[in-house]
């Protein structure tokens, strides 16, 4: 069965504003799931912040485009009141990550992928840098 690693907004802005010295880890994931050995689930949240930052840098249209085609590889997962309700109850620190977190539990991902590992004390999931998962699924 394929996995499924749920991404943070800040790997996907890794990917999306090509950043150095992360943009190459996460993008052989993006690869992995363009090739569909592996899903990504991704939050409504992060495409609003992703939009929001990559226009910042680039014109607009950029942006949207850059998005558009990150949706081809990815999966929207559902962000209800019974998720806000868990993120307005639970012992996170910051309301999003809450949200990005229990997401991430609702759509039934394995692993989340994120640079702020910090960010997740609290999760019940394994959570890895981009780079971290790469070197999980190595032939040993």
């Amino acid at each position: 069965m394929k996995k499924r690693l749920f991404l943070d907004t800040n790997v996907i802005l890794d990917l999306l504003g090509e950043r150095n010295p992360f943009y190459d880890s996460i993008a052989k994931v993006a690869s992995l799931a363009d090739k569909e050995e592996l899903t990504l689930v991704v939050s409504p949240i992060s495409f609003a912040t992703l939009n929001y930052f990559i226009s910042k840098f680039e014109s607009a249209k950029i942006a949207q485009e850059k998005l558009r085609k990150f949706k081809i590889i990815c999966e929207i997962c559902k962000l209800d009141e019974h998720i806000i309700e868990k993120g307005l109850n639970s012992d996170f620190k910051d309301f999003e990550d809450a949200l990005q977190y229990f997401s991430a539990t609702d759509s039934d991902c394995d692993i989340i992928i994120t640079r702020n590992g910090k960010d997740f004390k609290k999760s019940l999931l394994p959570v890895m840098s981009a780079d971290e998962y790469l070197q999980s699924i190595k032939p040993k």
